[in-house]
């Protein structure tokens, strides 16, 4: 029975056998993420802008790890959200089925939820600093 790999070397059937062989999984599925998920590069764009405001605006310690926090929320729960995305849609393959909508729907929440978390961290650092600036 033919594998819907293309290329034999790349199937593995077993574990991983050394740390570089799991860190070459791990890159190629940044890889993917940055090729196939729009809102990923959305995201990612967003927090360079971010963090090149962060920089203009000279923040303090505690300010980039709160930045930080909220930009690894919102990458964590976008990866999430594809990975639910992934799995129920090889579940369910290309039909309508209401608890494969709940599902990804919940992962969806759960991206907006880590998006608005977010936004309050960064009006929380940033607007004092702009209301500061007109003074």
């Amino acid at each position: 029975m033919p594998m819907a790999s293309k290329d034999k070397q790349t199937q593995q059937l077993d574990k991983n056998k050394t740390f570089i062989q799991s860190l070459g999984h791990a890159l190629d599925g940044i890889k993917r993420l940055l090729l196939e998920e729009r809102n990923f590069r959305f995201d990612l764009i967003m927090a360079i802008l971010v963090l090149a405001l962060a920089v203009i605006m000279r923040i303090n310690i505690n300010e980039w790890l709160w930045l930080f926090a909220a930009f690894f929320s919102v990458i964590g729960s976008e990866v999430l959200n594809t990975i639910v995305e992934n799995v129920v849609d090889l579940i369910v393959g290309h039909h309508f089925d209401d608890l494969a909508k709940r599902a990804k729907d919940v992962a969806a929440g759960g991206v907006l939820l880590s998006a608005l978390f977010a936004v309050i961290i960064g009006m929380l650092i940033f607007v004092p600093k702009f209301l500061a600036l007109l003074k």
